[in-house]
């Protein structure tokens, strides 16, 4: 369980699990009652679990929006290009340069949008948006200090009201 994240470690050794809430404030409340009571919360880590993938649809896609989203897509890499290109060339034809590097962006990007799209055989003729959720919250603990971390957990407001629903 070690997924090493710019530097720091998620790896905890012989975790246990000491709590799990419904919502993430939940959880983030109960490890700041810890840190309040001066428990050593570098032994602890909130993990997400029973994961689920949300796709929300946002609208049909057809040749119009392919070509719309290709050539804005155009205009963004065209002015990229064109603006570093006349950082390294001479001369007062920015102007020009820019909207030659624009032109020639948004006719490949549409080239390419449109054959991607035409590839896809009328599947997944709609646009979206995925995210992954989590159902609940999971507090994991070191072994060494798993207990102690238990028995503050039942101190903190609304727990035994909690354990009961």
């Amino acid at each position: 369980m070690s997924v090493p994240f710019q530097g720091l470690s998620f790896e905890l050794e012989f975790p246990q699990s000491v709590g799990v809430y419904e919502k993430y404030e939940d959880a983030q409340r109960a490890v700041d009652f810890l840190a309040d009571n001066r428990f050593p919360v570098q032994n602890l880590a909130i993990v997400g679990t029973d994961l689920k993938l949300i796709e929300r649809v946002t609208g049909r896609k057809s040749w119009a929006t392919v070509i719309r989203s290709s050539a804005l897509s155009g205009i963004s890499t065209g002015l990229l290009v064109g603006i570093l290109l006349s950082l390294f060339t001479q001369g007062n034809n920015f102007l020009v340069m820019l909207l030659v590097a624009i032109l020639v962006a948004v006719v490949i990007s549409i080239i390419f949008g449109g054959l991607a799209y035409s590839m896809t055989g009328g599947k997944r003729d709609f646009n979206s948006v995925r995210t992954t959720v989590p159902s609940k919250y999971e507090i994991l603990c070191e072994h060494k200090v798993a207990a102690q971390a238990r028995e503050e957990l039942a101190k903190l407001p609304g727990a035994r009201a909690a354990d009961f629903q």
